[in-house]
C-alpha cells in the first residue's frame, strides 16, 4: 500500500512539473478570473461552463498569442529557440 502511495505522489508531482500542466493550469486560472469579472458585470454566478464557452470563443486565441510571445521574448526555451543567441 505504501508503495503505491508514493508511486501516485511521483506520479503527481511529475506530472505537476509538465509544461502541458502548467499551461493547463494558466488557462483555468484565466477562466475563473474571467468568471469572477463576468459574474460581477451580470450579478450573479454565471458558472463555469458559461465563462468558459464565453473566455473562449472572445479571449483565448489572444491570451495564447501574448503568453507565446512572453515565454519565447523572457522565458526558457528563448536560448533553446536561438532567440537572442549571439
Amino acid at each position: 500500500m505504501t508503495q503505491q502511495v508514493d508511486t501516485i505522489r511521483g506520479a503527481r508531482a511529475l506530472l505537476m512539473n509538465t509544461t502541458l500542466y502548467r499551461e493547463f493550469q494558466a488557462e483555468k486560472e484565466e477562466i475563473l478570473r474571467h468568471k469572477w469579472i463576468e459574474s460581477e458585470k451580470a450579478g450573479y454566478d454565471i458558472g463555469f461552463e458559461r465563462a468558459l464557452v464565453d473566455w473562449i470563443t472572445h479571449y483565448r486565441a489572444g491570451w495564447r498569442r501574448a503568453r507565446q510571445q512572453s515565454s519565447t521574448d523572457d522565458g526558457p526555451l528563448a536560448g533553446a529557440s536561438g532567440v537572442g543567441a549571439g
